[in-house]
């Protein structure tokens, strides 16, 4: 059964709260609603949202100490600001402080829908990326002793200093959104704004106005101009993820952009400077891409000035108990958990797995630990049943009667959440409550069981 997105509104007037709500369940998203701040943040840390949609002006904690708060704890969840039009000034500096975008009261319904839809869908494929927080008192904020990690920070440090484009390389999971805020954070721009956008989150026919901006009245639904991504991260960092998933006809303003300096709004007439330092990203290979005519040479040339190929986490398994515990401490602070211990049998099997998934699968494993652990010790089974090779072991072969055993403890489990959610037409709240798990840990076990 498929999951119902989850978003928290927060807004101090009822009736706003009682509209958004109602427009959003008939759009198919599950709701909650806080009038206030402080309530937001407690039922964040109970319900864990897939999307908060707040005001800007609320009596006592406001949309931008949300917002700051959101993005320390729990970065991965999106924000969107409601704003009056006399503020929107201030919603655009909030973009540049991680707001993924705003609206503008009274608001129009579709625009509500589109742009909900776009924040959970660019935050869904984020999520597929380790991200961070930074690791405090580690260099670059890049924890790790292996060599492998020791010639990442070398190579940061070497490139954050200068303007130089970079493109980052490697697995799903391996850091890239981790490295580019970390090139952010050692350079000149460190004091500006870092802009981030998922090119493969987005619709076609919205990435130009996204990247570039557009005017008022520039396509249906443009009720007013709006600054696109390199206007705010001008002085600063924009980073492009996935740019491979970036449609060839925006290939070629992209490359004007690296060459010029200067961008057009959609329906706009005046060309607009910005001074950007651009980081991208990509698990492709696009030197293929290129040779199939997905991507264009000349842009690859201009991107991959210096290039940063990050390795999997096989290829540096020393650093996996290292991880392991920067994970714990992070998860037991932001869910409230008293911090277990880790058996040495748990670790020798952490040891001992491929993680196709790199460091997002490991802190997976790790949060699934924090959320289901019954102990005050975490023992191999409750990182989950996963295979020496990462992944489920129900395709174990025959004659592995633990493999066997585990995969028929999965396929219970898979059962019983899939009648739990019958049981209760979908909600992921519900069903949890139905299981004993927290909502969370419900939605941990379905992704590992395939069941999202």
């Amino acid at each position: 059964m498929k999951h119902r997105p989850h978003i928290l509104i927060v807004d101090d007037e009822t009736n706003v709260r009682k509209v958004l709500g109602t427009l959003l369940e008939q759009a198919g998203y599950a709701t909650t609603r806080a009038e206030s701040g402080e309530v937001a943040m407690d039922l964040v840390r109970a319900g864990d949202p897939d999307l908060v949609l707040t005001d800007l002006k609320m009596p006592g904690m406001d949309g931008l100490e949300l917002l700051s708060r959101l993005r320390q704890d729990f970065p991965e969840i999106p924000v969107v600001l409601l704003t009056a039009h006399g503020t929107i000034e201030n919603a655009v500096e909030a973009m540049k402080r991680g707001a993924h975008d705003f609206l503008t009261k009274p608001f129009d319904r579709e625009k509500v829908v589109e742009i909900v839809a776009k924040a959970i869908g660019q935050a869904e494929r984020s999520r597929r990326e380790f991200q961070g927080p930074p690791a405090p008192g580690a260099p670059c904020g890049i924890l790790g002793n292996s060599e492998a990690i020791q010639s990442l920070r070398r190579m940061i440090e070497r490139v954050a200093p200068s303007a130089t484009t970079v493109l980052i390389t490697g697995e799903t999971g391996t850091g890239k959104e981790l490295v580019a805020e970390a090139i952010h954070r050692c350079s000149p721009r460190a004091d500006g704004p870092m802009i981030k956008i998922n090119c493969g989150a987005l619709p076609d026919n919205l990435v130009e106005a996204e990247l570039f901006g557009h005017e008022r009245g520039a396509f249906t639904g443009a009720e007013r101009a709006k600054p696109g991504r390199f206007e705010l991260a001008h002085e600063g960092t924009l980073f492009l993820d996935e740019i491979g998933e970036l449609p060839v006809p925006l290939q070629v303003k992209l490359l004007r952009v690296l060459q010029d300096g200067v961008i057009d709004r959609v329906g706009g007439t005046e060309p607009r400077k910005v001074d950007v330092r651009l980081v991208t990203a990509t698990n492709r290979d696009l030197e293929v891409e290129t040779q199939e005519g997905r991507f264009r040479q000349d842009l690859l040339y201009r991107l991959n000035v210096v290039e940063i190929k990050l390795k999997p986490l096989r290829d540096y398994p020393e650093d996996i108990p290292l991880l392991v515990e920067f994970f714990l401490d992070k998860h037991v602070s932001r869910l409230g958990r008293a911090r277990p211990s880790i058996s040495e049998n748990a670790v020798a099997s952490l040891l001992a797995r491929r993680w196709p998934g790199n460091v997002r699968e490991l802190e997976n494993a790790v949060e699934r630990a924090v959320v289901l652990a019954e102990g005050d010790e975490l023992g191999p089974a409750d990182f989950g049943p996963l295979s020496a090779e990462g992944g489920s072991d129900a395709t174990a072969p025959p004659g592995d009667l633990k493999g066997a055993a585990r995969a028929a403890a999965a396929e219970a489990e898979r059962k019983m959440i899939r009648t739990a959610l019958d049981q209760t037409d979908g909600n992921v709240t519900r069903a949890a409550e139905t299981l004993g798990l927290s909502r969370r840990g419900l939605q941990l076990k379905m992704k590992e069981l395939g069941l999202r």
